[in-house]
């Protein structure tokens, strides 16, 4: 079983700052690319930032210049650093990792149960 669990979320005022991490853990053999999105209500998923397993990043257009993403593969754990938040930050926050658990498997999307981030005014 692998798992990715969210930490970090809940409510920050607009203008602030908030760091969520997300740790995988269970049975793998590697992580590739990993990644947050966020859903907010009545809207689809949408990527928020990824990061390959070489550091190499890519953003939403909206979050460029105030979010952070990065990774620290020794701890198998990634993080948003989410700066100048604003009410259109507010959704659900989700984890997500590319993770081959064997040689025999191809590698498998998993996704953490998710965290709330909200911004008030």
């Amino acid at each position: 079983q692998v798992h990715l669990v969210e930490s970090g979320g809940g409510l920050v005022q607009a203008g602030g700052s908030l760091r969520l991490s997300c740790a995988a853990s269970g049975r793998f053999l590697s992580i590739n690319a990993m990644g947050w999105y966020r859903q907010a209500p009545g809207k689809q998923r949408e990527l928020v930032a990824g990061i390959t397993s070489d550091g190499s990043t890519n953003y939403a257009d909206s979050v460029k210049g105030r979010f952070t993403i990065s990774r620290d593969n020794a701890k198998n754990t990634v993080f948003l650093q989410m700066n100048s938040v604003n009410s259109e930050d507010t959704a659900v926050y989700y984890c997500n990792g590319d993770i081959r658990r064997s040689v025999a498997l191809p590698p498998t999307q998993y996704w953490g149960q998710g965290t709330q981030v909200t911004v008030s005014a």
